[in-house]
């Protein structure tokens, strides 16, 4: 498929439509850039040697995602493209740029206000003092970049608002950027930075995220604006191709446990589990390598928590997200002056934790000293959930009791489940799974083994899941909730086909989800009676 039947398919109009009028003779609404009214402004060209995979817009009309097969070495590539401009439009905007960082500098009703606007208005002013006629294509390219590069996040603005990335990384100067696309997974681009351009980004993904990076400081790790990841190391002090960075960005809505059944990473029976064990203030720990989905989980079970409980998260990063209302969330932060003592660490954090009374604890990572007070707050009766990288539960039991972590084996017992997950090959596609959700039994008292017990597992021939039909877990709510085998059958049941319901009536996003198990734990029969619809509880 050539681009050209794309872009017909994708029903715009012709990919120019030129106008000769000064910028003054045309009214407010025109100005506005309309993609059907004005036609499109980018002008794709596929090299020889590419064929179109797939192609998509990020800002339709303005800038056109296309991933393209490589025929020379097999691989599909993510090619950008945005309006072209011509040497006088391109001097015009560097002229522009220059003059508007003069200019730019806004009172206080003006910062309160719409900053795009008054950008655009700014550039009307400066055109009209240069004395330049252009036509609105020319004034709509223009727009574009000024703010892509003032409000946005200059070259790399159309891949933080893709959906379909999670991550960004630049390796260094002249190197082009790689991503990891959701359905194409890694994937080089045909975004460069030479050296100055590189700096000066690095120095705006740095400021805008309130820290400072310099060659006397050169390495970051920050939160961005949008709540994604940054690692950041700045010049060739420490990587000697230059200046790097990668970006993981979130999801603006978490996931939910809906999602992750819909995706295959949890069978219903497993949900229905996490459900109860939740519910009845059971410990978790979820364990995988790196981008198993470990996090992702995590936020999803979260949305188990009874409707009123307490609950306090801590986190280095802000990725938990809850539609929650008695919670607290809490961040580190680093020192406000490098070797100061401002800093607050995860440790600090749990510590003032403790003091809140919280039931649900939920800690993004443990990593250091803080796995300690975890324990202990496991062994005090709190109700913690966690994270942790590790393979298998031999090798979390072998991480905790070492150091940095340096968790007592007798602590270990207070823990109740630990999910395993993975990344993995279905095929050629790369998905996340559970591979394992084992529960902690306790200590063998002539070995001092920690002793476990497999619930749940993944058989990756078949692909599905299995349960041992032995749970602990679920001896033990049966004990306080004075029910018998029959009972419990039936509660694990029930949620089965709400889980169920949710997915089959596309009831998934993480406000909707939460509103339904709230709504079960104050009234389950109203929810069993609406389970046809049960939109009808929102």
């Amino acid at each position: 498929m050539q681009l050209p039947e794309v872009l017909r398919r994708l029903r715009l109009k012709d990919a120019y439509r030129l106008f000769g009028k000064r910028i003054g003779v045309w009214r407010e609404s025109e100005k506005v850039y309309d993609p059907d009214r004005h036609g499109i402004l980018v002008t794709p060209d596929l090299k020889p040697g590419f064929e179109v995979v797939d192609v998509y817009w990020i800002e339709r009309g303005l800038s056109l995602i296309c991933i393209a097969l490589n025929e020379k070495n097999h691989q599909n590539e993510y090619i950008l493209f945005e309006p072209p401009l011509s040497p006088f439009e391109y001097e015009l905007l560097e002229r522009l740029y220059e003059d508007l960082r003069d200019v730019l500098l806004l009172n206080e009703e003006e910062i309160r206000g719409d900053k795009k606007q008054i950008l655009l208005s700014l550039v009307e002013e400066l055109i009209g003092e240069y004395g330049v006629a252009i036509d609105l294509p020319s004034l709509f390219r223009l727009q574009y970049y000024l703010v892509r590069n003032f409000l946005g996040w200059s070259r790399i603005e159309a891949l933080m608002k893709d959906p379909q990335i999670e991550d960004i990384s630049c390796d260094g100067v002249n190197i082009p950027l790689f991503l990891y696309h959701r359905r194409y997974h890694n994937i080089k681009t045909n975004i460069v930075f030479d050296e100055d351009h590189l700096d000066s980004l690095a120095i705006t993904l740095a400021q805008r995220s309130g820290k400072h990076i310099s060659v006397g400081s050169p390495i970051l790790d920050a939160t961005l604006p949008d709540g994604s990841r940054l690692q950041l190391t700045f010049s060739t002090v420490v990587t000697s191709r230059g200046t790097s960075f990668s970006i993981r960005k979130f999801r603006e809505e978490p996931f939910t446990p809906i999602e992750l059944l819909e995706r295959g990473t949890f069978p219903v029976d497993a949900m229905a589990y996490f459900w109860l064990a939740i519910e009845n203030n059971k410990s978790l720990l979820f364990i995988g390598g790196t981008a198993s989905g470990k996090t992702t989980s995590l936020n999803a079970v979260s949305h188990f928590i009874p409707p009123l409980a307490k609950v306090v998260s801590i986190e280095d990063t802000r990725e938990i997200t809850l539609n929650h209302d008695n919670w607290i969330a809490s961040v580190t932060r680093d020192a406000v002056i490098d070797g100061s003592s401002g800093a607050i660490s995860m440790f600090d954090l749990l510590r003032a934790a403790m003091r809140q009374r919280p039931e649900y604890l939920i800690v993004g990572e443990v990593r250091g000293p803080e796995a300690q007070t975890l324990f202990q707050a496991m062994n005090t009766g709190h109700t913690t959930f966690s994270t942790l990288h590790a393979a298998d539960v031999d090798s979390a039991i072998h991480r905790l009791e070492n150091e940095p972590l340096s968790v007592p084996r007798t602590m270990l017992q207070a823990l109740d489940i630990v999910s395993i997950q993975a990344l993995i090959y279905r095929g050629t596609e790369r998905v996340r799974k559970c591979q394992e959700i084992v529960e902690i039994m306790g200590l063998d008292q002539a070995t001092q083994n920690i002793q476990v017990n497999t619930v749940f597992s993944y058989d990756p021939v078949s692909d599905t899941f299995s349960f041992s039909g032995r749970s602990q877990v679920y001896n033990e709510i049966m004990a306080s909730r004075g029910w018998n085998t029959e009972d419990l059958e039936k509660e694990i049941l029930k949620r089965g086909k709400i889980l169920l319901a949710m997915k089959e009536q596309g009831v998934k996003d993480y406000i909707s989800v939460s509103q339904i198990f709230q709504s079960y734990a104050i009234k389950p029969d109203e929810v069993m009676e609406n389970l046809g619809d049960l939109r009808r509880l929102m």
